[in-house]
């Protein structure tokens, strides 16, 4: 498994054996069992993620239900940025839909990759800018298009969601009832 981490980075940076043993030191890679809760609203998140199989479900409990807000999947980071950064108790959860493998990257130890591979703070840098981006690109989309846009738009963009994720998470996610999403399903299929 260590060399899996040095495989994962090395994508994206060339490293040098010295820097290689910091990564392999520094990020461990875990395997988390489906319904596994990685982060509890009122924790105060200590890691970061980097999905390298399975998929895991970002949420709120708003009046006593679950609205999910993101799905992340292979090849993406997550992390519950205010509580990482400031120490300040989460506000959703972060739980795994499917068996996960995830790399896990602990706040002190990402301040120790830093000053051992100086580069890496630049990718870290450059990957939250798009993640950045591309999330206030979603966003606006979310906002303004209908229930069915968004059905759409996550066939387009998204299609292995509907095989991955129950409906009733899907549907929280598209901000619809399971009922609602069902309609749009059969609206859609008899066109």
């Amino acid at each position: 498994m260590e060399n899996d981490i040095v495989k994962l980075i090395s994508r994206f940076l060339t490293l040098t054996e010295k820097e290689s043993t910091a990564f392999i030191e520094c990020i461990p890679i875990i395997s988390f069992e489906k319904g596994t809760i990685l982060l509890k609203e009122g924790q105060i998140s200590r890691d970061s993620y980097f999905v390298i199989e399975g998929c895991v479900r970002k949420y709120y409990i708003i009046d006593g239900e679950e609205r999910t807000t993101e799905f992340y999947v292979e090849d993406e980071s997550l992390a519950s940025l205010q509580s990482y950064t400031n120490k300040t108790p989460s506000n959703h959860y972060f739980e795994c839909v499917e068996d996960c493998k995830l790399a896990v990257l602990n706040y002190d130890k990402e301040q120790e990759l830093f000053e051992r591979v100086p580069k890496y703070e630049a990718l870290c840098r450059m990957s939250m800018e798009n993640d950045f981006g591309e999330q206030q690109e979603a966003l606006a989309k979310f906002i303004t298009s209908s229930p069915e846009e968004r059905y759409k738009n996550l066939l387009e963009t998204r299609p292995d969601l509907l095989q991955r994720v129950p409906q009733y998470h899907l549907a929280s996610y598209l901000g619809v009832k399971p009922e609602s999403l069902s309609r749009i399903r059969k609206r859609l299929t008899k066109r």
